[in-house]
């Protein structure tokens, strides 16, 4: 495996472990102290690496050539029965989307902050080896965000979406989720299968856009 196939699975790896202690801090912030005491507020790999998602799947996406690079670490627990969002001001039925809200919420940071150097060293020194490592990591930040926002559980999309609904077409959406969860792991690998064939062309045409209207950049 050439050193930059190793650095984009890495890059990627480490984004998924951001994601995952956003979750956690979020959670902490709002009350719920269960991942801090759980010793998953860390970006040490160790605690967060799921063997299949985190390491197997990005690697074999990578190395087929799909567009669509993605992989999970392992869930960063909370209990929603902790969170008090009123204390920070926010709305007491917003613990659940506020916390899957984070995750999705620091990978756009991480694409902001790497964007803003890029055109920064794009206008002051052209085009160096740094805008390719940077440029990676925003394409694979705003692909990770882009994805999880689909409301589709275990999807972080799913939780946010249902706090913008009216209560009865929450309570509705609520039981569709409910129906999907109960296949579990199972469901979700189908729902990947199905999206990668089915709409990946516009998904992947829609990361490009987000990439190249915040980097410049037409291409990695």
């Amino acid at each position: 495996m050439d050193p930059a196939t190793i650095f984009i699975i890495a890059a990627l790896v480490i984004s998924i472990i951001i994601h995952e202690v956003a979750h956690g801090y979020m959670a902490n912030w709002l009350g719920d102290p269960t991942a801090r005491l759980a010793g998953r507020l860390t970006l040490n790999p160790i605690s967060h690496i799921d063997p299949v998602g985190s390491v197997l799947v990005p690697a074999f996406l990578f190395l087929s050539g799909t567009p669509l690079l993605f992989g999970w670490a392992k869930p960063v627990p909370y209990n929603p029965y902790n969170l008090n969002p009123k204390r920070r001001g926010f709305p007491a039925q917003s613990g659940d989307a506020l916390v899957a809200a984070a995750g999705p919420g620091v990978n756009i940071l991480i694409a902001l902050v790497f964007s803003i150097a890029i055109r920064f060293m794009l206008t002051t020194y052209g085009h160096s080896p740094f805008i390719d490592i940077a440029g990676y990591i925003v394409y694979i930040n705003i692909l990770l965000a882009c994805f999880n926002l689909i409301p589709i559980p275990p999807l972080d999309g799913s939780k946010i979406l249902g706090a913008f609904l009216p209560l009865r077409a929450e309570i509705k959406y609520r039981e569709f989720l409910g129906r999907i969860e109960q296949y579990g792991f199972m469901a979700t690998l189908l729902f990947i299968f199905v999206f990668m064939y089915i709409f990946m062309a516009p998904f992947s045409a829609f990361v490009r856009l987000i990439f190249t209207t915040l980097t410049g950049l037409q291409g990695l």
